[in-house]
């Protein structure tokens, strides 16, 4: 495995839930705090990502799939790239509420962020796909995005020398589905966080986080039982709920229903990581909330009643300088990525060759 690989960065660990437990006063101390904190957060850094055994990270692999993630030739008109959506700049999101695929249709889904795509266990905000190798493909199939077959992908991309190179370097084999998946994959396990200001806190600079920020810890973990959910290594339970978001619509989108036809799972979606979330809004699985600062009102508010809401969804009751306590704390999640690190690798380019804009303004 390459060494910037192996080089694991921090990855914040969320406050879990400490609802049975008093609540700190209104002025806690440093030390107070910081005896909470340690108590319900364990001080692990971030582990080497799950890997599943057929498909090791190679530097190739990583260095293949960044190049695919930016080819416009994985799309029917050439012209959208998995970052035409998943934008780096947006923390891997559009700030839409949707997207517009090759044919100008719009899904009625947010673009979830790819940070932390590692540590699920299923993808999409339905979990209807079981690995990132599987759900890498997805997208460029689907007619209201990329809308191209994996034949015309193979036979496109065969066409480029650096492409036919790669894969044999690779993999052994000519440019294969599988091999696509595969190195996209590879990529987004790849794709790390540099520690946020939270982490710093977690590692002992107790001074890391505002006097807001600190407060908002407390709240998140306590209060406004956050971190019931937004937990462990990827901030997600890597669970499916209900809180009500479009559920009052004529025809909602019932998620996870319509992958597991469980009737219990209507209206069920995926807990999304807040790694960068302030990057990446609108928020919530159909890009319906503008802001953090809306996010926090409709949990505030428990959600939309209906009859499969969560349990966990309940009014809050806070104050408004809960509220923008909470704000400060979700804006001591953001970190910058090591993409550029993962740009510069020696093999994304064949000697002499001349790169895409995209690519070139990363190096």
């Amino acid at each position: 495995m390459s060494s910037f690989i192996k080089k694991s960065v921090p990855f914040f660990f969320l406050l879990t839930a400490c609802q049975a437990q008093p609540l700190i006063s209104s002025s806690p101390s440093k030390a107070m705090l910081r005896a909470a904190s340690l108590h319900a957060l364990p001080r692990t850094l971030f582990p080497e990502v799950p890997v599943p055994p057929g498909n090791p990270i190679t530097q190739a692999k990583v260095e293949l799939g960044f190049r695919l993630f930016f080819e416009p030739l994985l799309s029917a008109n050439n012209k959208m790239s998995c970052a035409s959506c998943h934008q780096p700049q947006r923390g891997f999101s559009n700030g839409q509420a949707n997207a517009a695929g090759v044919n100008g249709q719009r899904g009625n889904r947010n673009v979830p962020s790819i940070y932390a795509n590692a540590f699920y266990s299923s993808l999409f905000w339905d979990g209807r796909s079981p690995s990132l190798e599987d759900q890498a493909l997805g997208p460029i199939q689907n007619p209201i995005e990329m809308n191209e077959s994996l034949e015309n992908v193979v036979k496109k991309l065969s066409g480029h020398p650096y492409y036919r190179a790669k894969f044999q370097q690779t993999f052994g084999t000519p440019v294969t589905p599988q091999g696509i998946g595969m190195a996209l994959a590879s990529f987004e396990r790849a794709l790390n966080l540099q520690p946020s200001v939270y982490d710093r806190y977690l590692q002992g600079d107790i001074d890391a986080l505002s006097p807001a920020q600190e407060r908002g810890m407390v709240l998140f973990g306590r209060q406004a039982h956050c971190a019931t959910c937004h937990k462990g290594v990827q901030t997600s339970d890597n669970k499916f709920h209900n809180l009500g978001v479009g559920m009052n619509l004529p025809q909602p989108d019932l998620g996870r229903f319509n992958v597991t036809h469980n009737s219990e799972d209507r209206g069920a979606f995926r807990t999304p990581s807040l790694r960068n979330i302030t990057r990446t809004g609108p928020y919530m699985h159909d890009g319906s909330l503008r802001s953090l600062e809306e996010v926090i009102d409709f949990y505030d508010k428990g959600g939309i009643p209906n009859p499969t809401l969560s349990n966990e969804m309940n009014p809050l009751n806070l104050a408004p300088e809960d509220k923008a306590d909470l704000l400060a704390f979700l804006e001591a999640l953001t970190s910058e990525d090591n993409l550029r690190e993962i740009a510069a690798l020696p093999g994304i380019q064949m000697p002499a060759e001349r790169l895409p804009e995209t690519i070139a303004r990363l190096r």
